[in-house]
């Protein structure tokens, strides 16, 4: 991709991501994700109707008359997303990739991040951690998040959400909002989830095709696994091929959600010819 289709790319995402979080998301954000508490601002004289709780007792004796500590509520919150850039994301049969919902997504959190004077970081990772961008504020620093999701392009085509998990524990130090976006077509990581979602307030958002559900009956049809780059021929005339398929799926689903529920963390489900704005603001509504 040049640098001019690039920017075109990134141009398009901002006008409708931005509209979105400015028009719909900003309100519900702010409110679903609320500041970690109060934070000391000042000190002033008492006035009537004061707390006598808040005198400021060495002011106080310092200036021979009570003065009180003001405080207000500490707003400003971090947010990270951790995006899977696994192989399987570059699956779709419903005119659009599972790539390009995520990317639409985080670009949208991401500017309702920047509506409420957030910081936002990102996490690329596959079966390793591909890129890491530290969160920071600003405008040129979200466009930035979308110029890496539009054209990173990863070493691993595998997926291991357990070390991105590790990873995000090592570099966020205190408490942030996270939101992994992902097909979760994964296992085994439970207990990194549990560390992760106890330190924060952690949502999975899984983006599949219904394709992944249940395959259609087409006969002898070759499977390439997008992670593994094997190739494979299919039977899905086969009833109990189809079965199995459609088992398999249901169980990596299952997983996903118990496992973040169990966890204290927030799911949503996504397909990619829904409409993730309904999905978000119904999420968002009930965390609210």
């Amino acid at each position: 991709m040049d640098t001019k289709e690039l920017l075109k790319k990134v141009r398009k995402i901002e006008i409708k991501t931005r509209r979105l979080s400015d028009h719909v998301f900003g309100g519900e954000y702010h409110s679903t994700f609320k500041g970690r508490g109060m934070a000391f601002s000042e000190v002033r004289q008492y006035q009537f109707g004061d707390d006598v709780r808040s005198i400021d007792w060495n002011v106080t004796a310092r200036y021979n008359e009570p003065y009180v500590k003001v405080f207000e509520e500490e707003r400003e919150l971090t947010m990270m997303l951790m995006v899977d850039v696994s192989g399987s994301e570059l699956f779709g049969t419903a005119n659009q990739f599972k790539k390009d919902i995520i990317t639409e997504i985080s670009a949208t959190l991401a500017f309702s991040a920047l509506q409420n004077n957030d910081k936002a970081g990102l996490i690329l990772f596959s079966d390793q951690v591909e890129l890491y961008i530290p969160p920071k504020k600003g405008k040129s620093h979200v466009l930035r998040i979308i110029r890496e999701l539009l054209e990173f392009k990863p070493e691993s085509n595998r997926t291991d959400i357990t070390e991105a998990l590790r990873f995000l524990s090592s570099v966020m130090k205190k408490r942030a909002i996270v939101f992994v976006l992902s097909d979760f077509i994964a296992d085994d990581y439970e207990k990194t989830l549990k560390i992760a979602g106890n330190k924060h307030d952690l949502t999975g958002i899984r983006i599949y095709d219904e394709r992944e559900e249940n395959i259609p009956n087409l006969g002898m049809v070759q499977f390439l696994d997008a992670e593994t780059g094997e190739v494979q021929l299919v039977n899905t005339q086969s009833r109990s091929v189809r079965n199995a398929y459609g088992d398999y799926n249901r169980q990596r689903v299952d997983y996903f959600r118990e496992t973040f529920t169990k966890s204290g963390c927030g799911t949503l489900s996504c397909r990619v010819d829904e409409s993730y704005v309904k999905k978000l603001l119904g999420y968002f509504k009930r965390r609210g």
